[in-house]
């Protein structure tokens, strides 16, 4: 499992003062990057060998600017070419979202999925945890 931290800015929040939704999706990329680093340990654009299929995300409590958020991260699926990437954030001890993506390892030039094998899948495989809602 990965975790991250964000210090939400003040531009962050909205007009009922607590985070916007539309945070969440940016954070949970953000936090994505450790996992991103077995793929790309430099994060080039221009090597990238994934691709999104689905993401979600669920509100269960509000999150508030002036406290960090801890995102969390980890593998709930791994399939033979695709992933599915579970995290949460945290505050104060409380649950306020959780979210789901499914990516593709692809291969743009051949515009097909590629197997996930040998060491990535290894790597990828040190992160998973079929177990899940974390205790909210």
């Amino acid at each position: 499992m990965f975790t991250r931290r964000v210090e939400p800015a003040f531009y962050d929040t909205d007009a009922l003062g607590h985070i916007n939704n539309t945070r969440l999706p940016a954070w949970f990329e953000l936090a994505r990057n450790d996992l991103f680093r077995l793929f790309v340990p430099d994060l080039d654009p221009r090597k990238w060998p994934l691709i999104m299929a689905k993401l979600d995300v669920e509100f269960r409590a509000e999150l508030f600017y002036g406290q960090d958020v801890e995102i969390r991260t980890w593998i709930s699926r791994l399939g033979n070419s695709s992933f599915t990437v579970a995290q949460e954030a945290w505050q104060a001890g409380r649950l306020g979202a959780r979210g789901h993506v499914v990516l593709v390892h692809y291969d743009h030039t051949e515009g097909s999925a590629v197997a996930l094998t040998g060491d990535l899948r290894e790597a990828l495989a040190a992160h998973l945890i079929d177990e899940e809602p974390a205790p909210a």
